[in-house]
């Protein structure tokens, strides 16, 4: 079975909910009935979610939010529990950001925690996964990535056709990033699509995607959607990566 491509954008703490809105209302008006073969997203600010999925609400385009806890409720001061990512209009929970991982201590255990919340709360989780220049170097992608998805999907099985993993190699995001070639992630992707191409909903590629490399990186074996960062900021750039989609999506109809 093909599976639609996912192609969505998380604004990170980026825009305010003003801009926010304002970028929901023009891509509503830009993509009317959506995108052929193509499921599109956003992920803004969390100060922003409601406002955004109220502008999205009925449209193509699904919202998600950055990150939630695993709790449904209780004493967790500054966290965002996924039925009040529900209530705000998510659809989509972001885990396991490599920023995240890094910064905030999130760990393959209590990537496992959310993902199960969000799972048991009918919504879809994005799992983000993901090696560092040094992995990389060294050969060892393919395993690195494999243990974190296996890692995150544990003893899970209620719900899993919803989930999506979204290959982000740490040395390929970011405002530093360097643009990977498409060999260099193919071999992570296969190994993705083998293991767990029958079971989730969709495997993206994320890191340095932009609307002059999003067709090449869409072509890559394993390649089920995209996850772009700031190259999707503007509407525009967003629209271009899009129209990028429409077309492979054609293509393998």
């Amino acid at each position: 079975m093909t599976h639609p491509l996912w192609i969505g954008t998380s604004f990170k703490m980026n825009k305010t909910r003003a801009e926010s809105v304002a970028y929901a209302t023009r891509l509503r008006s830009a993509l009317g009935d959506g995108v052929p073969g193509v499921r599109a997203f956003v992920i803004p600010p969390a100060t922003a979610l409601a406002e955004v999925s109220a502008v999205l609400d009925g449209s193509p385009v699904r919202t998600g939010v950055q990150n939630a806890h695993w709790a449904d409720g209780g004493a967790w001061t500054g966290e965002l529990s996924v039925p009040q990512a529900a209530d705000a209009g998510a659809r989509i929970v972001e885990i396991g950001h490599s920023e995240r991982r890094a910064h905030f201590a999130e760990t393959d255990g209590t990537v496992r925690l959310k993902v199960g919340a969000v799972l048991r709360h009918g919504l879809t989780p994005l799992v983000c996964c993901g090696e560092s220049a040094e992995v990389f170097e060294r050969g060892g992608s393919v395993g690195h990535v494999l243990r974190q998805a296996e890692a995150a999907f544990a003893d899970l099985a209620d719900g899993l056709e919803r989930a999506l993993i979204a290959y982000e190699p740490v040395w390929a995001i970011g405002e530093h990033g360097r643009e990977p070639r498409p060999e260099e992630v193919a071999p992570v992707h296969e190994a993705l699509a083998a293991e767990w191409g029958g079971r989730v909903g969709g495997i993206l590629y994320g890191g340095s995607v932009s609307p002059d490399n999003a067709a090449g990186l869409l072509g890559v074996p394993g390649v089920g959607g995209l996850f772009v960062g700031r190259a999707a900021w503007e509407v525009e750039g967003y629209l271009r990566i899009l129209e990028a989609g429409r077309r492979h999506a054609g293509a393998r109809a």
